[in-house]
């Protein structure tokens, strides 16, 4: 293995708990295709909205887009959409026919794969395939020792990077904070990209500040790749893009960066993030329809330049608590209207993506499981393809915590199996077993053949969480969760090294301003 390479393999963490025997028997390895939980595993169990509700909001988005339209289109954008047939309005709206939104809905990319460098963390996006992973712009880091709120930086992206690296249940990295000990807008542009492949050989989502920026990102893209052709064969990147500002607008140049990246092969999340009872209305399924709406002006637009080019459907409203106006990612409201556009995606067969995993506190802390575990299942449930933000963010997005991170990676592993559900088989319902253990056996199931067999392959178990007795607990001196996450951010951070290759990662530096260790 390249020497780049090795200090990105994915350690085995070591597992807590149970008689030493079982301890070595979950130490093997396991083959990717028996472990209890995996990336890109069906959900889709889970449906808030009836058929006939599919049904209403595909016709109110529909209507919005045919009467209401989308205002401030660039030029180019104007220039696209009403060549392919939408009409420019003299308010200098631009609407959408039915037959045209149907017309695009009908060339649109459906089963994308969203490439990873390594292979083997490529994301297949098709039908209801569930992968979790990051997302964001926090502006700030959280110290959940010192309760301090710090600026982000260059280093801790590319820190995060590294920990998303060896974390089994987070299966892609997409930009978590904002570099702001950058200061010029196209360096942190190419810091941000560049923190994020340094530490990961698993996809990475980014950003573009401005469409000027785009050309030498694509640069350093190419470097990384091995070439312009290499890159077009397996896109690794994709770009975030607030194509957007709700309610019902274009966002000028993050259109034409979408038009620039688009036309470069590189795989596009189309964002609507609206947030309800502010920028998008404040009934839940109102909100859904608004977010379909500009969705599907996007997918419009993406075909409209190139007929095919993958696309994520990004329905991401939020919430609002409407006593205050205030952001509220980590309530139950947030849950179902995740949830909601998730079967929306179904609806079209369109690959999707939205938020689900945001906490409101500010902390690593009670509040934030039940908000990360809440949101996360029900995502993980109703079927989301791409279930961004799902750890790590805290204060409504505001923060970033790393040792979050690494306690997130436990609650994935919970809301997998549960998106896994019951296997009900031949097997797992003979009564060989009970006939065993009941009819002259030992009277229980401890150490029985199924018994140890199902340890690994049916069972997930916390490398963080504590399941130890009381007593147990005691005799290691009390450890606390947070102290246990710290120490497994510090195992991974100490061996994780560069994904890029040495060579390459001197070129880069010595192109382009890189601010990072």
């Amino acid at each position: 293995m390249d020497e780049a390479m090795e200090g990105c393999a994915p350690a085995r963490a070591r597992r807590s708990g149970g008689r030493t025997a079982r301890v070595a028997e979950r130490a093997a390895p396991l083959a990717e295709a028996l472990r209890p939980v995996r990336a890109g595993m069906p959900g889709g169990q889970y449906r808030p909205l009836t058929a006939a509700g599919e049904a209403q909001i595909h016709a109110a988005a529909l209507d919005a887009l045919e009467e209401i339209g989308l205002a401030n289109a660039p030029p180019s954008g104007g220039e696209i959409l009403t060549g392919a047939g939408a009409v420019l309005g003299a308010d200098g709206r631009i609407r959408f026919p039915r037959a045209l939104v149907e017309d695009m809905l009908a060339k649109a990319a459906r089963g994308i794969t969203l490439f990873a460098r390594d292979p083997k963390h490529d994301l297949h996006l098709r039908g209801s395939n569930v992968h979790f992973g990051t997302a964001g712009a926090a502006v700030h880091v959280v110290d959940p020792v010192t309760l301090e709120y710090r600026d982000s930086t260059a280093q801790d992206l590319y820190d995060a990077a590294r920990l998303v690296q060896h974390l089994d249940n987070v299966h892609f990295y997409q930009r978590t904070m904002v570099c702001r000990d950058v200061v010029d807008n196209y360096d942190m542009d190419v810091n941000t990209l560049y923190a994020c492949l340094s530490g990961t050989t698993k996809h990475v989502g980014t950003s573009f500040s401005d469409p000027s920026h785009v050309a030498g990102c694509f640069d350093l893209l190419h470097a990384v790749a091995g070439s312009e052709e290499a890159w077009r064969a397996r896109p690794f990147v994709s770009n975030s893009n607030c194509f957007v500002v709700p309610p019902m607008k274009f966002a000028e140049e993050s259109c034409r960066v979408m038009e620039d990246c688009v036309r470069r092969g590189m795989p596009v999340l189309l964002l609507s993030a609206g947030q309800a009872g502010a920028t998008a209305p404040a009934p839940i399924a109102l909100a859904i329809v608004q977010a379909v709406a500009e969705c599907l002006a996007g997918v419009v637009y993406v075909n409209a330049i190139r007929p095919g080019a993958p696309a994520i459907f990004g329905t991401w409203p939020f919430v609002s608590d409407l006593r205050t106006g205030a952001m509220s990612g980590g309530s139950a409201e947030q849950a179902l209207l995740t949830a909601g556009c998730a079967q929306m995606h179904r609806f079209y067969d369109l690959p999707g993506g939205a938020a689900s995993g945001i906490t409101d506190s500010k902390l690593p802390d009670m509040q934030a499981g039940w908000e990360q575990a809440i949101t996360n299942v029900l995502a993980g449930l109703s079927g989301l393809n791409m279930c961004y933000e799902a750890v790590g963010m805290h204060a409504s997005l505001l923060g970033f915590c790393m040792e979050s991170l690494v306690l997130g990676d436990d609650i994935l592993g919970q809301v997998l199996r549960c998106v896994r559900g019951i296997d009900v088989t031949p097997d797992s319902t003979s009564l060989d077993a009970m006939k065993e253990v009941c009819l002259g056996g030992p009277g229980h199931y401890l150490g029985s053949t199924q018994t140890l067999g199902l340890m690994q392959t049916e069972y997930i178990y916390p490398v963080v969480g504590n399941r130890m007795s009381p007593k147990e607990w005691a005799e290691a001196r009390k450890p606390q969760l947070l102290d246990r996450a710290i120490a497994r951010k510090n195992e991974i951070l100490a061996k994780a090294g560069c994904c890029i290759d040495p060579a390459v990662d001197a070129a880069i530096r010595a192109r382009f301003n890189i601010h990072f260790r």
